[in-house]
């Protein structure tokens, strides 16, 4: 046979083709093999990890927001705790610690207007190995980046408040107190200064600055805070009505003189009745929208009550604001027991009861009640 006839018949057999596709075939199939079952991994684990990141986000953001994260580095540590607490279910405790080491954790706190926006964002690099079916393609691991971001705020809930002074005008406000202020004047272009003592009258109006100064604080626009003021001897003397901001209660105020008895009844019933009045929330609905604004009063003696029925009087109307929703704040400064007494029944709670025995502890009292109020004026809310 010719030896070109025997390459023909080899040509020709196919009997070992078989073994050939195979040997061919064999390292694409692992491979593809290898694809599918490591792409199906890198899918659930990129799931995994990025609702990790997600949910550290999201927990960092709304701690700042709700000041539960005092600051940022607070909240990056939360974020951290919890996202190796997501991941360790899922990749092993060992695996998500190395992660939670390295992850990209970028805080931006933005202030506004009217609070603060703080975005988070955290990044994570992973290798994921692979099986050893794609090292048939030369791939020893596959890289999975994910990045998860929240973003919260705080915000200042404006709330309207109406307020209301009660204050004693008494010839006994105009005792001395055992407090000494610095009084000057300028004598052929010196300032001179000496230490005189303070009246009770000049406590009261130096408190009262700082009361309404606090108010003024939160509602610089006089859009959310109305206030009122009317003062009492043995009658009661007219009233400066309420209106919008402080000035007008702070000026009536520091024109008080000191003189006479004492009867509170009928100038108490008049603040209850003011604030009361259906008009009053009308006002705050068209100027700031709030149809249900805070209300208080602020009841001060320095003495106790010489005309007949005013302790009933008073103790009604303090009844009759509380259970309105009012809070009465009740003042006893330097006043005797009867005084004493009669304001701690009035005022809402105990800690709506104060008795400064002198001029700087009125003064701190006041201010602290202003604070108060201001503080429900505006609220945080996340």
């Amino acid at each position: 046979m010719m030896a070109w006839q025997n390459f023909s018949r080899l040509l020709n057999d196919r009997s070992g083709n078989f073994g050939m596709m195979t040997a061919i075939l064999l390292p694409v199939l692992l491979g593809a093999a290898g694809v599918a079952l490591d792409l199906t991994n890198m899918m659930v684990s990129k799931t995994q990890l990025q609702e990790a990141a997600d949910s550290a986000a999201l927990a960092a953001s709304t701690a700042l927001a709700s000041g539960e994260a005092a600051d940022e580095a607070a909240a990056r540590e939360l974020a951290k705790q919890f996202f190796l607490g997501q991941a360790s279910n899922t990749m092993g405790a060992d695996a998500a610690s190395a992660l939670a080491e390295t992850l990209d954790i970028d805080i931006k706190t933005t202030a506004t207007a009217t609070g603060k926006k703080f975005q988070v964002q955290v990044g994570s690099n992973y290798d994921l190995a692979l099986t050893p079916l794609m090292g048939v393609l030369g791939q020893g691991s596959m890289n999975i980046a994910t990045s998860g971001t929240s973003t919260s705020g705080t915000e200042k809930k404006a709330n309207a408040l109406s307020l209301y002074l009660v204050l004693d005008r008494s010839g006994s406000m105009g005792d001395n107190t055992n407090s000494k202020v610095q009084k000057c004047v300028v004598i052929y272009g010196q300032n001179v200064c000496w230490m005189v003592t303070q009246t009770k009258m000049e406590a009261l109006k130096d408190a009262t600055g700082k009361l309404l100064a606090e108010l003024d604080k939160v509602d610089p626009d006089k859009k959310l805070v109305r206030t009122g003021a009317v003062s009492y001897n043995e009658v009661m003397q007219s009233p400066s009505p309420l209106a919008w901001g402080t000035s007008a209660a702070l000026t009536y105020v520091n024109a008080l003189p000191a003189s006479g008895y004492t009867n509170s009844g009928e100038a108490v019933e008049t603040a209850y009745t003011s604030l009361a009045n259906s008009m009053e929330n009308t006002y705050h609905k068209n100027k700031n929208g709030d149809e249900d604004p805070s209300k208080y009063i602020v009841f001060m003696t320095d003495g106790e009550n010489n005309i007949s029925g005013a302790d009933n009087k008073t103790l009604k109307a303090c009844k009759n604001a509380k259970d309105a929703g009012m809070e009465v704040y009740a003042i006893a400064f330097m006043a005797p027991t009867a005084g004493q007494k009669l304001l701690s029944q009035c005022a809402s709670t105990p800690a709506h009861y104060f008795q400064p025995e002198d001029a700087n502890t009125l003064i701190e009292a006041f201010k602290a009640i202003g604070q108060k109020a201001a503080k429900s004026a505006t609220r945080l809310t996340s």
